[in-house]
């Protein structure tokens, strides 16, 4: 790490645990940081908060009072998931007391350049791709954020001969001052987590954020295919990267003729990339663009994607059972991640779908309904999906109580041939703690129809 002594008999309150607040609290602690942790959830069913009080760390727990903001805070490290209109957040705004989350503090840390990877679909998938094909480069890839270690645990041991790649969310980047990533990857944006942000364009200005403090030298690589991407990305430093689907930019990368290109390279025939689907070429370009300014080889980037068949939760393949295969996605928490699953398959797809209610309807999931041959919905979307459907023209709709209901309803529906798909277009915190929760209920649904 960097010098550190910046912290030492600082006042810092964490707000909110989870990975992330428990992390930066032990993190801060052993910087010598006057830390205080204040958590929802009561100290009797808190594990984390019972450990960090056992090193002496100050905890609090049940509520969020205000009073802790009347001593000496000189910032506060924020859990993503609480919003800005949080009454302590709010009142620490109107004392301008800095609120920052964890990413943050893991920039201001680190001794690794950072790769920082955004959009409303997609980050995972090109996380996972790109950290592979930085492997065997000049720097050593390290993993980090939504889709692995707390940031702030990995750049405890980030040297300058790594370099870590950080999946980020509007939530984190919303608390970000200095954050610089080496190199910003955003790959699309789509209306979500408008509950959170209130409007798209809110939204997308919490996502640029990941631009605010770039210079000449780093690297901007965008969606040229998205309006919205294009126009926030415009008046950004640094080396403009495009990747598109559709048009042919010589700075960036772009498909010609049936084969993958980056600034007038070929890099693979699309027919020899294991990885399905139309919208994983938008994750594919966008990785290859990152990795090649960051200096992968092409044998490496070609390596993996002749081998690299995706990522858990994200459209993968479970197993066939009598001709039927099922596909767990249950990462696709928007509408926009749905259509692309659903496209990326020519059989008869069976459409698993549904969860939290965010208070959007679905009438853009409509086209893509009309391509599938069943949906069966759960979750407190249950009722606007099957209304989608029905105007879609779906001939089966069937209700279920959850995931694990909805295989062995499917399962009756289905022909030899058919696709059953999780992909619920939903966050899935009416029903599971996390959609890794629900996909693994699936999953387990899965192999216990096969048995």
């Amino acid at each position: 790490m960097k010098d550190v002594s910046q912290y030492k008999n600082k006042h810092i309150l964490v707000l909110g645990l989870a990975k992330s607040g428990f992390a930066a609290s032990k993190l801060l602690h052993s910087l010598e940081a006057h830390v205080i942790v204040n958590d929802a959830k009561p100290l009797e069913e808190n594990t984390q908060a019972k450990e960090l009080e056992s090193l002496g760390i100050q905890v609090i727990c049940g509520a969020h009072p205000l009073s802790l903001l009347d001593g000496p805070i000189d910032f506060i490290v924020k859990n993503p998931g609480i919003p800005y209109t949080n009454p302590i957040v709010e009142e620490a705004v109107k004392r301008n007391i800095s609120v920052i989350t964890e990413i943050e503090l893991a920039s201001q840390l680190s001794e690794a350049d950072m790769i920082a990877i955004t959009g409303s679909n997609g980050k995972t998938t090109t996380t996972t791709l790109l950290v592979e094909m930085l492997k065997n480069s000049e720097k050593e890839p390290l993993v980090a954020g939504n889709i692995g270690t707390v940031a702030c645990e990995v750049v405890q041991n980030a040297k300058p001969n790594h370099i870590i790649v950080t999946e980020v969310s509007s939530f984190q980047l919303q608390g970000t001052e200095n954050f610089h990533p080496k190199v910003a990857v955003f790959l699309n944006l789509f209306d979500a987590h408008l509950d959170y942000h209130g409007t798209k364009e809110n939204y997308g200005l919490a996502k640029a954020n990941i631009y605010k403090n770039l210079d000449d030298e780093d690297f901007i690589v965008y969606n040229a295919d998205d309006e919205s991407v294009v126009s926030l990305a415009s008046n950004a430093k640094g080396q403009h990267i495009p990747f598109s689907l559709t048009k042919k930019n010589s700075n960036g990368a772009y498909l010609k003729s049936g084969y993958v290109f980056f600034q007038g390279e070929n890099i693979i025939d699309i027919n020899d990339i294991v990885l399905p689907g139309k919208h994983n070429l938008e994750n594919i370009l966008a990785a290859v663009a990152a990795a090649k300014c960051c200096g992968a080889s092409t044998t490496q980037i070609q390596n993996v994607l002749t081998t690299f068949a995706g990522v858990e939760h994200r459209v993968q393949y479970v197993t066939t059972i009598d001709n039927r295969k099922f596909y767990n996605d249950s990462k696709a928490t928007n509408i926009l991640a749905a259509k692309a699953a659903i496209s990326a398959f020519q059989e008869p797809v069976i459409l698993l779908a549904g969860g939290l209610d965010r208070g959007n309807s679905f009438d853009d999931l409509i086209p893509a309904l009309r391509s599938v041959k069943a949906v069966i919905t759960f979750g407190q979307t249950q009722e606007k999906i099957l209304a989608a459907a029905a105007e879609a023209g779906v001939d089966y709709c069937k209700k279920a109580v959850n995931a694990a209901d909805a295989v062995r309803i499917a399962y009756d529906l289905s022909d030899e041939g058919d696709v059953v798909l999780l992909s619920p277009a939903c966050a899935s915190w009416d029903q599971y703690k996390t959609y890794e929760e629900r996909g693994h209920e699936f999953i387990q649904a899965v192999e216990n129809l096969k048995r």
